[in-house]
């Protein structure tokens, strides 16, 4: 009796190591979760096609999963929560506030859940973050400003119409290109107070009541040039300007791309846009948590670009590259 419970407690052993080698096997293959600021704007869909061809290519899962709107801050702090709860091996988090999502990325590192950093910046984070991957947003900022400047040959009235405090990313744009406005003593910013929020309706409004303010009575703008720092108040100005019949009408600044950017773009009613590369940004991201996890090391700072892109440059091949990306052949793959 003896030798037979001996004998099937072996036994049972080895199933459980064999069951337990299998469900090993299986498991191999890494989840990595990409968590944008939201989920709707084109800027997004790209930085998504980029992390699933770089999961493609290094075969690893793309959990894609974000907040719907991009001033939802408890969804995404929900949302990584959950991903580290799901037991995910790494996480590239675009933060869509600088320190509120500072807790729940700190709780992901210390149960050893490795977090990248991408698009904008998160404050304290230096010390705990994997890496940061993102555009220089002060210098596109500063593209911005000493382009408009230059088209305005030096001189007239401009106006800022910000994105939403709290976004570290826009807000450093923002900032760099106040400082590039600085190189023209003969442009004057009459308006950088007013913020367009977070939809394009939102933007639109916010641009409908700015100019407002700047239309004289002959129905024409008493200003000179205008800046948006991101692709939802650009678009927002854009259709703001049209529905007043002043597309055209003033040097229009604005930053990103998007199928109705390089429209407005084409018609000449937006004068030059900064673009990134989010596509560059979801592929480096996953890419560069991929070579953590194998214990390979990895830079802490990726600058992933920035370009100025005009009607007259726009058809040149690294443009087109840049602003009509074939997001299709990636995003159908998921």
């Amino acid at each position: 009796m003896l030798k037979k419970i001996i004998k099937w407690t072996i036994l049972g052993g080895a199933l459980a190591l064999l069951a337990a080698c299998g469900s090993n096997d299986q498991n191999t293959r890494l989840r990595i979760s990409v968590i944008p600021k939201a989920t709707s704007h084109e800027f997004w869909q790209s930085v998504h096609a980029g992390a699933i061809r770089a999961g493609k290519e290094l075969d690893v899962e793309v959990v894609w999963i974000g907040p719907e709107k991009e001033d939802d801050r408890q969804q995404q702090i929900a949302l990584i929560d959950n991903q580290v709860m799901n037991q995910v091996d790494g996480i590239v988090l675009a933060p869509l506030d600088k320190v509120a999502v500072l807790r729940p990325v700190k709780n992901a590192v210390t149960k050893n859940v490795p977090v990248i950093i991408y698009d904008s910046n998160l404050e304290g984070s230096e010390d705990i973050r994997t890496s940061f991957v993102a555009t220089n947003n002060r210098e596109g900022g500063r593209i911005a400003g000493e382009q408009l400047g230059n088209m305005l040959n030096g001189s007239g009235k401009v106006v800022l119409l910000r994105y939403l405090e709290g976004s570290a990313s826009t807000t450093n744009r923002e900032a760099g290109f106040l400082e590039a406005l600085q190189k023209f003593p003969d442009i004057e910013l009459v308006s950088d107070e007013q913020y367009a929020g977070v939809t394009v309706a939102s933007a639109q409004q916010a641009s409908e009541n700015l100019l407002l303010r700047f239309t004289g009575p002959d129905g024409k703008l008493t200003i000179d040039g205008i800046f948006c720092p991101n692709e939802s108040s650009t678009y927002g100005m854009l259709q703001a300007l049209r529905r007043q019949r002043l597309g055209g009408t003033v040097t229009f600044v604005g930053f990103d791309a998007s199928e109705s950017l390089i429209e407005g773009l084409e018609s000449r009613d937006i004068s030059g846009l900064v673009v990134q590369n989010p596509f560059k940004m979801g592929y480096i991201g996953v890419k560069t948590m991929v070579q953590h996890l194998k214990g390979e090391p990895v830079e802490k700072i990726i600058d992933t670009g920035v370009a100025f892109v005009t009607p007259e440059n726009m058809n040149e091949p690294a443009m087109q590259e840049l602003i009509k990306p074939d997001l299709d052949k990636w995003l159908n793959m998921q």
